[in-house]
């Protein structure tokens, strides 16, 4: 896949570029910004050096005083940092800070203030499909979208090492937690979550571990941008619905990597969940490039009634239906009927694996790959022709 750009916005001021491993950060800042001053703390003299005495970053700042933009990437590997960027971001004629970081949870729980609202907070996902040039559904579902992935000489390879390098450089190295075996156990266990309502207690009886380690660990995934979760539609509800959230990982290459498979796994399960992760994390980047002004959601009734995605927010109201299916059936649209029952501003789809565009009872059926190719960030989503 050719990558023609990416579609991500750099604020005004300072910020924080947080997002996951691979998905690009420090090519995107020194493609855009290449005469900032770049300090990189994954460089073993740069992390001693500013470890050590912290308050040398105002050394540096004031040794290139026509530098206009200080790049810090991996900030959470020096939370300590942050106490003199805030200091620095009170004086006049300061710099603007952009600071990079794989993990927020560091940051938090070193007591950091992420700089009381002095910068701005944004996160960089996977590739988009309209970032690519030759976006290919079979191939995205295979891959994903991380672009240190698409971008490797073995693909394949290096998706498979992936959660290992979380592992041994996140994980562990931090001392997140003491047993890095059953964490890598649970990894796999959540796979089996990966689209589906959440359930700690099912997830710690499978990992064989206690549900109270299990939810510490969730938080760990989400914490390291591994995982994120879709909470339950609720607004003006007529009918009851549950109240779990769903897991995905945040990014459906990814889940495939960590997804065991064995005799009774039957392809339509697996691929379903994959098809499913990608549209989620295409609603989610497009939600979050779109400033925010979305929500994503989803909506179960505790009569049985389900639509995969429910996004409401100044763009539109959507209601978002996936199947991993050639044809669609008319079984397949009861969920998005039953929710246009009670909501009838909402527009509603089925996004499916065939190649035609229909209309089925006032219900847009789209090909997968015309619609994730069609999201554009800051965009209303195009169901019509």
């Amino acid at each position: 896949m050719e990558n023609i750009g990416r579609i991500f916005e750099f604020p005004l001021g300072s910020f924080f570029l947080f997002g996951p491993r691979g998905t690009g950060k420090s090519t995107l800042l020194r493609k855009r910004l290449p005469d900032a001053l770049y300090i990189d703390l994954l460089n073993p003299e740069s992390h001693r050096s500013l470890q050590a005495r912290p308050e040398r970053l105002r050394e540096l700042v004031a040794g290139s005083p026509s530098v206009d933009t200080v790049i810090i990437d991996e900030i959470q590997r020096i939370p300590e940092l942050l106490n003199v960027i805030h200091a620095a971001l009170e004086e006049p004629g300061h710099p603007r800070f952009v600071m990079t970081g794989s993990s927020a949870r560091k940051l938090r729980r070193s007591g950091t203030n992420l700089l009381g609202g002095r910068a701005a907070n944004r996160s960089l996902h996977p590739f988009m499909a309209c970032e690519l040039s030759d976006f290919d559904l079979n191939q995205a579902l295979r891959l994903g979208m991380v672009p240190l992935v698409l971008g490797s000489a073995n693909p394949e390879e290096t998706l498979a090492s992936y959660a290992n390098l979380y592992l041994e450089q996140e994980v562990q190295a931090e001392g997140l937690t003491r047993n890095i075996g059953a964490f890598a156990r649970f990894l796999e266990v959540m796979s089996f979550s990966h689209g589906a309502v959440l359930n700690a207690s099912t997830v710690a009886r499978e990992c064989e571990i206690e549900r109270r380690t299990v939810v510490n660990y969730i938080n760990i995934l989400e914490d390291l941008l591994l995982g994120f979760r879709v909470p339950v539609f609720t607004r003006r509800a007529k009918r009851k619905t549950i109240s779990h959230p769903k897991f995905f990982y945040f990014d459906t290459g990814v889940f495939r990597s960590l997804r065991p498979r064995g005799p009774l796994d039957s392809d339509a399960e697996i691929h379903g969940a994959g098809l499913e992760g990608l549209v989620a994390q295409h609603l989610r980047a497009w939600t979050e490039y779109s400033d925010g002004r979305q929500e994503l959601t989803y909506w179960r009734t505790r009569g049985g009634s389900e639509v995969d995605f429910i996004v409401y927010g100044e763009l539109g109201f959507y209601a978002i239906e996936v199947k991993h299916a050639r044809r669609v059936d008319p079984s397949d649209l009861r969920g998005l009927k039953a929710f246009h029952e009670d909501y009838p501003e909402a527009e509603t789809a089925l996004i499916y694996r065939g190649n035609e565009r229909i209309l089925i009872d006032n219900i847009w059926c789209i090909p997968a790959q015309e619609f994730l190719s069609g999201i554009q960030p800051g965009e209303p989503l195009r169901f019509e022709t």
